[in-house]
């Protein structure tokens, strides 16, 4: 494999790292509040939540500075990269570029994101997470 067919490859699993992740974030912005209605114990766990926290934390703090998100940023550069080794995306591929990339002045993310972590905030007083005996125990 070419280094340029490398940085490809890396560019594709830059992109659905990157969904991962904002899946991850709003899965729990919606778990959170429909979890403590529900009395979802999984919802008040200390590890998810704190990642979850400082996910949101991170990409907020970027917006505010002004800046796109590492992610974003190293995506480009490998895709840069690749040059033409860099092939015409699948549908699916198509499909993750254009939900998490929306055509948006930066400004408006810096709301997006900043409204998102202070939900969080709010629900980690709400909804508190538990620290049990359980948490700490090794298995």
């Amino acid at each position: 494999m070419s280094s340029e067919s490398a940085y490809a490859a890396g560019a594709i699993a830059i992109l659905y790292a990157h969904f991962g992740i904002v899946a991850f974030n709003i899965f729990w912005l919606i778990a959170i509040p429909l979890g403590a209605c529900r009395d979802w114990r999984f919802v008040r766990n200390i590890w998810w939540r704190s990642a979850h926290m400082a996910s949101l934390a991170v990409v907020a703090l970027q917006a505010l500075d002004g800046r796109l998100c590492f992610l974003t940023i190293l995506q480009d550069d490998f895709e840069t990269r690749a040059g033409a080794a860099l092939q015409a995306p699948s549908l699916l591929t198509r499909l993750v570029t254009n939900a998490i990339y929306w055509p948006l002045q930066l400004s408006t993310f810096v709301v997006i994101y900043c409204v998102g972590a202070a939900f969080a905030v709010a629900s980690w007083w709400l909804v508190p997470p538990r620290v049990t005996s359980q948490t700490w125990r090794r298995r």
